[in-house]
């Protein structure tokens, strides 16, 4: 998993409320065995019409925003399925980091694996966000995990908190099993011990 220390870069805004998994990553892209090639199905039925082409007035077609490095939205943000290719689509279209008053619980946690900030701010501050996003197209903002603070396209400071753990897995580029590879000299006295306590367990066949 890739480290997530900082980001700056152009900020989306996408004041919609219930963004759904199924609209960020329609299931007519979810056939992939690999994790490759999400970025093209990364909201796809918004992004493009019947025959393929891009539709102009959808936000990410705009040309500051199709290098988006973060992503702002209404509340209740990556509800509906668990599909985890929609977080793998934001991360191949370039967007490192979400904020939105609030998530669905499995987006968040899917995104947390897999290297995708989501951060939370209050209802109020996401609307003056988006409101100066809107006033402001390909204004850049800056998504701090290591001080956990956004600075907005006006240099105003946005304080957030992350859960430690996950803020340390994140910052380290560390997914579930680098985590418990943190314990690996643990794992081997305990497997040494256990060797000698109980060798029929290890006995192969």
């Amino acid at each position: 998993m890739e480290k997530f220390v900082r980001v700056t870069g152009v900020a989306c805004p996408l004041a919609r409320i219930n963004v759904d998994t199924d609209a960020i990553m329609p299931k007519r892209w979810c056939v992939s065995i690999t994790k490759e090639g999400f970025d093209k199905g990364f909201f796809g039925d918004w992004r493009y019409d019947l025959d393929g082409r891009e539709i102009p007035s959808f936000v990410l077609n705009r040309a500051p925003y199709r290098d988006a490095k973060i992503l702002v939205a209404g509340a209740n943000y990556g509800c509906g399925s668990s599909r985890e290719m929609a977080v793998w689509g934001h991360l191949q279209f370039g967007i490192r980091a979400v904020i939105a008053p609030s998530f669905a619980s499995i987006f968040e946690e899917n995104s947390f694996k897999n290297g995708l900030l989501p951060v939370v701010l209050p209802e109020a501050v996401v609307i003056d966000l988006l409101a100066a996003l809107d006033a402001h197209p390909g204004a850049h903002m800056t998504v701090d995990l290591e001080a956990e603070r956004v600075t907005g396209p006006d240099a105003r400071v946005y304080p957030f908190a992350v859960e430690p753990a996950r803020r340390r897995a994140l910052l380290e580029g560390q997914d579930e099993i680098g985590q418990t590879l943190r314990h690996r000299g643990a794992i081997d006295a305990f497997q040494a011990a256990d060797r000698t306590r109980r060798p029929w367990v290890w006995r192969s066949t």
